[in-house]
């Protein structure tokens, strides 16, 4: 890619597979840009495409974004913008050869290049991964898509790259950094990770969402410069805002504490610095890096079992002891031989004293099953649920027919010496370069320094009120651990959440974590604590392990709670 430039601006036009279908044209006609980038991957999407796979060998690619080319492909060629994606999935190799189909039929001269070695389910044994899995792939970095623009490519496909190298490979190649340049490749990979969200760095799931209009909230962009620094911002006219808010948001999300790994370097997260320049512009500078782990972390998926659900409707008076009814009858009725091996209930209290709808007086009875065989969890479960129906609880009947039941996906992290990863960019010419891994590396400290904690808030009258008042909050999930981030809008409230948001305050808060491992995470630049809550998704999102599977609402409950709060923040 040509270096003149001093300023290189890269889009995102997807956040998940199934993201806004029409953001690709929106970013390609609302404004200039060098790259436009696109993250389809996610460990349950690569579940989803592990299964397209055993029933197609030619699948296991993201079809939404081949849909999008057939309208795009000529107009990114004619604004020479280059189109960078994971949406490659599980086969990279067919979607660039689609992808050049499409071209030629289209009259299309376009330069598709693709990156593979990230699909490890063949060397399963050689490198000592379990047996069953569906899928088993590294993440690799951005220096394989580096390579690919050099040569020319007009689209690069990958596979599993982890989702900031689909920003650090074109900057890589634009800059013409090296394997060197820590600091700038962490000031990318920090970028990157702001994007590979789409939509929730520009106001979308965004804790203070009444303060923007977020109805349609633009795609992101980061305009990255030679030293690795960039402004956030978006496309003029487009819905949303990007602020130190939304920002620091994103950079909360799915991180944990101060060392980010990655393939290409480590980013220390404690080093950002976030400064609005103007309306929706927000620069991030001075950030670190340090020499990246020697392993890559590989994701394993695999089938786990079977599963179904029956919702009970509990309505009015005597919530819990109908319940409790349920709970026997059902037992009772299910022959000894076929229950499941696991059976879980949830009573969810929905509902409200002298409500108003029958909907607002009912609660909800949750029953989860899950075993390997799917019988357990198929024909004699759903029979004897609705067998009590005229023998149960007053006001009997379930929120639907009882289904035959689902298999459900296990995700798990290993890790591989990144030496024996074939990481192999394919070049628009059909050549095939070796993507050699990272020269020098460190293995990270078991947890970087812990920042001194800012001083003490001073004495005052406080008041009761919700922990959202005054911070804000965003979670999610890494396989079966939860990633909850909550930072504070001033510097008084960053000395009062440092002091009060302990771990054991959240166990208090949180009642569902008060027996997992908790870790928690200063960063005082973003006047934020990140926490782990290990093991609170089980077996991660495919398992459905708990209402919320992907802990994406867990830090909304957070802010929804009550503690006594300095009334100078409120």
């Amino acid at each position: 890619m040509a270096r003149e430039r001093s300023v290189l601006r890269v889009g995102n036009a997807s956040g998940f597979y199934g993201d806004r279908f029409a953001a690709v044209r929106e970013m390609l006609t609302g404004g200039p840009l060098d790259v436009l980038t696109g993250d389809y991957l996610a460990e349950l999407t690569m579940l989803i495409l592990a299964r397209d796979r055993l029933k197609d060998p030619s699948l296991g690619y993201a079809r939404t974004f081949l849909r999008q080319m057939e309208e795009c492909l000529g107009l990114a060629q004619e604004r020479g913008v280059r189109i960078v994606v994971n949406a490659g999935g599980l086969n990279p190799a067919r979607l660039a050869a689609e992808l050049r189909n499409l071209a030629q039929r289209q009259g299309l001269a376009v330069a598709v290049a693709h990156v593979e070695g990230d699909d490890l389910l063949p060397r399963r044994s050689e490198l000592g991964l379990p047996e069953g899995l569906l899928a088993a792939n590294a993440y690799l970095g951005g220096f394989g898509v580096a390579a690919c623009l050099a040569a020319g490519a007009e689209v690069v496909v990958t596979g599993r790259v982890t989702d900031a190298a689909l920003v650090a490979g074109p900057a890589i190649a634009h800059f013409g950094w090296t394997a060197a340049d820590l600091d700038a490749l962490a000031g990318a990979v920090v970028a990157g990770h702001v994007l590979e969200c789409g939509a929730q760095a520009t106001g979308g799931n965004y804790a203070f969402f009444r303060e923007h209009d977020v109805t349609r909230p633009g795609f992101p962009i980061a305009e990255l410069h030679a030293d690795g620094s960039s402004v956030i911002t978006k496309h003029p006219g487009t819905g949303g805002a990007v602020t130190a808010g939304t920002v620091t948001a994103q950079l909360l999300y799915e991180t944990g504490g101060a060392r980010y790994l990655g393939p290409d370097v480590t980013a220390r997260l404690d080093t950002v610095r976030l400064a609005e320049e103007g309306p929706d512009r927000v620069r991030i500078d001075g950030v670190r890096g340090e020499a990246p782990p020697p392993t890559l972390k590989v994701g394993l998926n695999r089938l786990g079992g079977h599963r179904n659900e029956v919702v009970f409707v509990l309505t009015g008076l005597d919530i819990e002891a109908k319940a409790d009814l349920v709970r026997r009858q059902f037992l009772d009725a299910l022959p000894p031989a076929a229950q499941p091996a696991e059976l879980r209930w949830t009573l969810a209290r929905t509902d409200h004293p002298d409500a108003g709808t029958e909907e607002a007086a009912s609660a909800l009875l949750r029953l989860t099953a899950r075993d390997p065989d799917q019988a357990k969890v198929g024909r004699e479960l759903g029979k004897a649920a609705v067998e009590l129906g005229l023998a149960g609880y007053p006001g009997f009947h379930l929120t639907a027919p009882p289904g035959p039941g689902a298999p459900y996906g296990v995700f798990a992290a290993a890790y591989v010496d990144a030496k024996v990863v074939e990481y192999t960019a394919v070049l628009p010419d059909g050549r095939r370069l070796a993507v050699p891994p990272a020269p020098v590396t460190s293995r990270p400290a078991n947890a970087s320094e812990e920042p001194k904690l800012p001083d003490a808030p001073p004495a005052g009258p406080r008041r009761r009120a919700p922990l959202g008042l005054v911070a804000g909050a965003r979670s999610g999930d890494k396989g079966g651990d939860a990633n909850l981030g909550v930072w504070a809008r001033s510097e008084a409230g960053w000395r009062w959440l440092a002091h009060t948001l302990t771990v054991d305050k959240l166990r208090e808060l949180l009642p569902e974590t008060a027996d997992l491992p908790v870790t928690r995470h200063l960063l005082p630049n973003l006047r934020a604590v990140n926490f782990t809550l290990t093991g609170l998704l089980g077996e991660g999102v495919a398992a459905q392990h708990r209402f919320d599977p992907q802990a994406k609402a867990l830090g909304e409950w957070l802010r929804s709670r009550d503690l006594d709060i300095p009334e100078a923040l409120l």
